[in-house]
């Protein structure tokens, strides 16, 4: 018998709506509260058509790594099977990438930043 390995994502937008939840992974995920240091939130308006029937919204939160280390996101940590990950990648447009980065809780979690420079 093979031991699954969890892998820990960390929310600050719409992986955190039961709904979106309920579409990608099929249950509702349970997560706990946790911050993301030196990084801060812009808004970006996503070209991908096929994103907006998935969460209704023009603009959507996007994280950026900050000059300021005392900036910090709030969001959730939530618990995934490997497969829920790729899952999770599936459903971030292009604007996106995934890191691994350390929260304030000092676990180590995957995040999606900006892909690319927000000007």
């Amino acid at each position: 018998m093979t031991e699954e390995i969890n892998e820990y994502l960390f929310s600050y937008g719409t992986l955190q709506y039961e709904q979106v939840q309920l579409d990608i992974f099929g249950r509702v995920l349970q997560g706990t509260a946790d911050t993301l240091g030196g990084y801060t939130l812009s808004n970006i308006i996503i070209r991908d058509e096929s994103f907006h029937t998935k969460a209704e919204q023009e603009y959507f939160p996007i994280a950026t790594v900050s000059t300021n280390q005392a900036d910090a996101i709030p969001g959730h940590v939530f618990t995934l099977t490997p497969l829920e990950l790729l899952a999770a990648d599936r459903y971030e447009p292009r604007e996106y990438r995934r890191i691994k980065v350390v929260l304030q809780s000092e676990r180590e979690a995957w995040v999606y930043v900006a892909a690319s420079p927000i000007v």
